[in-house]
Formats: C-alpha cells, sequence, structure tokens
C-alpha cells in the first residue's frame, strides 16, 4: 500500500495541491445536487493530494487493455473519487464481482500494485481489492496483474475511508496498510489516514478476528498509530517485538530531535512475511529507515 509511492512531491508543492472534499467536488462538473447531498460536501479531510500525471504509452495501453478486467464501476461519477451513495459492500456484492465466497483482502492505497498482485497471484483461493486514488498507481497495477494473468484481483479507484464506510459487517478478512503518506509537517498530521474514525469503519468492515496490518518506515507514523490503535477495546495489538519510541512527536522541522526526546516501549510485529519487498519499501531500508510492523485483530 503504499499511497506515498507513487509520487514524491516537494512539501511546498504537495501542500499546494491539498483538497477537501468540497473542493474536490466542485472540480468534478459530473456532480450534481443530489450526488453532494447523498455523498457528503461536509469538508472532510482527505489523506491524499489530488493530482494528475500522464499515463506514458504503455500504461495507456494497459488501461485500454485491462480496465474491463480489473477496475470496479464504484465511483459516483466520471472523474470522481467518492463511491456511488448506495453502495454496499457485502457477501452479494464480493460474489457478484469475483464469482466466488473466497475472503476478501483490501490493501489501502496499493501504489504500483506489486504487493497485491503477487499476493494475489501467490493467494488464487483469496479475493483481493487494490483501493488507489493515482492513475499511474491503478494503470501499472493492471499491467502488473494482467502480465501474470491474476484473475482474483480487481481495482477500485475511489477514496479508501468512503469504501469502507460502505462495508457490511465482516465482510473483508484483512484490510492493509502499508507504508501511508506520512505527511511529516505537524499541522498535516491530522491528514494521515489512520484515524479513529478509519478504525471504526475497518472493525465493522473485519470479520470477527479479521486483521489490520499497518507498515511504515516512519518513526512518528508508528507513534501515531499506537497512539490511534493501542487502547482500542475492539482491537487487540498481537505485536510481540518491544520497540522503543519517542513518545512526543515531530514534524519535518525538527525530525531530527527524536532521538533526544523521551522513548517508551512499544508493542510491534515482526515483518509480515506475506508483503513483498516493494522498491518503496528497499529505499526506505538503504536509506536507514527502520520498518514498523503493526498488526491489530478485531475482537
Amino acid at each position: 500500500m503504499e499511497e506515498s509511492q507513487i509520487v514524491n512531491l516537494q512539501s511546498d508543492e504537495l501542500e499546494s495541491n491539498i483538497l477537501e472534499s468540497d473542493e474536490l467536488n466542485c472540480m468534478n462538473k459530473h456532480k450534481n445536487n443530489k450526488d453532494d447531498k447523498d455523498n457528503g460536501s461536509a469538508r472532510v479531510i482527505l489523506s491524499f493530494a489530488r493530482r494528475s500525471a500522464r499515463l506514458d504509452a504503455r500504461l495507456e495501453r494497459a488501461k485500454e487493455r485491462y480496465s474491463s478486467q480489473y477496475l470496479l464501476n464504484v465511483e459516483d461519477s466520471l472523474g470522481s473519487l467518492r463511491v456511488k451513495s448506495d453502495l454496499l459492500v457485502d457477501s452479494n456484492w464480493v460474489a457478484k464481482n469475483w464469482g466466488n465466497s473466497n475472503p476478501l483482502i483490501v490493501e489501502i492505497g496499493s501504489g504500483q500494485g506489486e504487493n497485491i498482485v503477487a499476493a494475489a497471484e501467490s493467494n488464487p483461493n483469496i479475493n483481493f481489492l487494490a483501493l488507489e486514488v493515482y492513475d499511474p498507481g491503478v494503470a501499472h497495477t493492471m499491467l502488473l496483474a494482467g502480465k501474470q494473468g491474476v484473475e482474483n484481483l480487481r481495482i477500485a479507484q475511489v477514496n479508501a475511508p468512503d469504501f469502507l464506510a460502505s462495508c457490511s459487517n465482516g465482510v473483508l478478512k484483512e484490510v492493509w496498510t502499508f507504508f501511508p503518506d506520512p505527511w511529516p509537517k505537524m499541522r498535516h498530521h491530522k491528514r494521515r489516514i489512520v484515524q479513529p474514525s478509519l478504525a471504526d469503519a475497518v472493525h465493522n468492515a473485519l470479520i470477527d478476528k479479521g486483521v489490520w496490518r499497518i507498515a511504515t518506515d516512519i518513526e512518528d507514523y508508528a507513534l501515531h498509530v499506537h497512539e490511534v490503535m493501542d487502547e482500542r477495546e475492539d482491537f487487540e495489538n498481537t505485536g510481540k517485538l518491544q520497540v522503543s519510541l519517542p513518545i512526543e512527536h515531530v514534524g519535518k522541522g525538527n525530525a531530527q530531535d527524536a532521538k533526544d526526546l523521551p522513548h517508551a516501549d512499544f508493542a510491534e510485529s515482526v515483518r509480515f512475511e506475506g508483503r513483498v519487498l516493494t522498491n518503496f519499501e528497499r529505499k526506505g531500508l538503504e536509506a536507514g529507515r527502520k520498518i514498523h510492523d503493526l498488526t491489530y485483530v478485531a475482537k
């Protein structure tokens, strides 16, 4: 999942591209008043910056060839990242789109698709859904899946919290959020995808003892996840490793001060064997960053 995998923009450029949901609706010429009412035009904080990117010829061909096979029609209108107001993700929806009743795993922010395509290829008896908002990532995921002949993968190009809010109780086996956008500036931490409201939606969507797997190579994001998740009564942190983290947050301007802050031990997990080593994760390791794996089981 890597929401930050597609584009690594300078922070000021990223900041200038931030859209809240009402701005997103205004940009979408196909939206009407009823859609705004049904989907909500309140200022919902988004965890991504809306960016457009031209597809190269290879990705354009992949999109044209494989969209009908892999891309689900769940957005409320052409070019929108909001889901249809009447979308209900339940067992019937799964059977309609995959043709079976196999367990479903969702990856939030699947990036270039390296991880979820490999997982789908290795687990043909499990259904996989990639949630990705960026065109290049969607097209590249199709390209990889098409080359491998993967049949148990689908892609939805919509806002992940919207999609999860449309899920019925117990429809998902697991949710994966690998290397989400860290939003390093302090004032942007509220945009991080892992939030109490998303945790509520994930818990509702998961089966009993279903799993939410999270990974990040940003120490401050790991602390953020612990703060959101560890005290919840509806999830259990099943990590057995003790990891020392600062107990105060830092931002882009003072990240170097983290080592001097008070620390405490937190429970984290060994690396998830079902996650392939993507180019994004490899670059983090080469830069000397520690990978934090966190595993939360729904009670």
